[in-house]
């Protein structure tokens, strides 16, 4: 009987299991979790800051999913080594566990830059987990004024978490706008105004030259009080214990489409793996949810010896704030097609016959018809394209593919 080890519990990790099981009914799995939570959606932690969720509302399975599909769950532990001659995971209390087959699901951590004075702040978090929430809640009271580092995607969904919750937040960044991961700056101006309209602070082009206790001095002169610190400066690929074993890594874990890595019987998903993407054929970490929930259901099948691929991965993002809703996907190469107005932005990016990415802002289209064509380089020729380009509709592809991708939609 096969020994599956995973090292992380997030959403590569379940559907890592849910993998094994399609293939492999009575294999052992066991699954070391670092967090001492059942795993829960990662994304709703702003919401449950917000007040528009809560605990029981925030679990990625059900409370019995472990249970049903036979695992053993090591919570609180962490994997400090992996022994790959004798097949083995050290844990930090010491104990080794054996595996015939190991995913590594371990996620990413906060990039910390090393802040001049960042010892002095005493109330700081960061915020990547329920744990961060937690803190978060705990943490901040009305009269507070928080200070964000970072305008991305992390930084912007925590403001808008604890909005409610503070006197006031303030945005700095490095970059010139919001965003920078997924917007270019007139993307991102219309997404900041939003944010402004809803007393938020922006500091952009700047960044922190040193704290001393409650006071962030920036290289630009501006000095900024706060009460509370909260640093979303990015985040970096958990990769440590492959990389000590000598396993080949790019900013991640190098996969192939099979999610296996360069040591025999190991694999890798989720947001410390760094495999291919579609939209332009190169490799990189594309730390999604979507992309994290296919890669570990094909590591999983590939470690019970099944046979799947996954060479459709492409950065995909789509988040709301107040209401205005951004959605992106694929890379901004090729000709440009064009719709704005002074709150929406539509653009679409084509070439070689192939859609390759697009940015949707303020839209409420079906942009996963967008998506689908990117990720199964659908050519353009091939479907009623300038129709396409006014509205995302099933009714711009041939009968026969609409039966066959659409469900039977005619």
């Amino acid at each position: 009987m096969k020994k599956y080890v995973i090292i992380g519990n997030g959403a590569a990790a379940v559907n890592c299991i849910e993998g094994i099981r399609s293939t492999d009914e009575f294999g052992e799995i066991v699954v070391i979790s670092e967090e001492k939570h059942k795993v829960y959606c990662r994304p709703l932690i702003s919401y449950y800051l917000e007040g528009k969720t809560d605990l029981s509302h925030m679990g990625y399975r059900g409370e019995d999913f472990y249970e049903k599909m036979q695992c053993r769950v090591l919570y609180g532990r962490k994997a400090v080594a992996i022994l790959p001659e004798s097949r083995e995971v050290k844990l930090d209390d010491g104990t080794v566990v054996a595996y015939t087959d190991l995913c590594l699901a371990t996620g990413s951590s906060p990039f910390i830059p090393p802040f001049e004075g960042l010892s002095s702040v005493k109330k700081q978090y960061t915020f990547m987990t329920l744990d961060d929430a937690f803190g978060l809640e705990r943490g901040i009271c009305q009269s507070d004024h928080v200070l964000i580092i970072g305008a991305g995607l992390i930084g912007l969904k925590c403001a808008e978490g604890i909005a409610g919750r503070a006197a006031s937040v303030t945005l700095c960044d490095l970059a010139d706008h919001v965003l920078p991961g997924i917007l270019d700056a007139e993307g991102a101006a219309l997404v900041q105004t939003h944010l402004e309209e809803h007393g938020f602070h922006f500091c952009l082009n700047d960044s922190v030259a040193r704290f001393k206790k409650n006071t962030a001095y920036l290289k630009s002169g501006a000095v900024i009080s706060f009460d509370v610190l909260v640093l979303a400066c990015g985040i970096s690929p958990n990769t440590s214990l492959f990389q000590d074993i000598g396993g080949e890594v790019g900013r991640g874990i190098v996969v192939d489409d099979r999610m296996r890595t360069s040591v025999e019987n190991i694999y890798a998903a989720g947001d410390c793996a760094e495999g291919a993407d579609v939209s332009t054929g190169r490799k990189r970490v594309l730390a999604m949810m979507p992309n994290a929930c296919m890669q570990g259901y094909t590591a999983g099948v590939n470690m019970a010896e099944g046979n799947k691929v996954f060479d459709k991965a492409l950065p995909m993002n789509a988040v709301g704030f107040f209401g205005l809703h951004v959605m992106t996907a694929g890379s901004y190469e090729g000709e440009l097609y064009e719709e704005k107005t002074e709150k929406t932005m539509k653009r679409l990016f084509t070439e070689d016959d192939l859609l390759k990415g697009f940015i949707l802002i303020g839209s409420d289209e079906r942009a996963g018809i967008y998506t689908s064509m990117i990720r199964e380089q659908t050519p353009i020729s091939s479907v009623h394209f300038d129709l396409l380009k006014k509205t995302a509709t099933t009714a711009a592809f041939p009968a026969e593919t609409r039966r066959k991708k659409f469900g039977g939609v005619v």
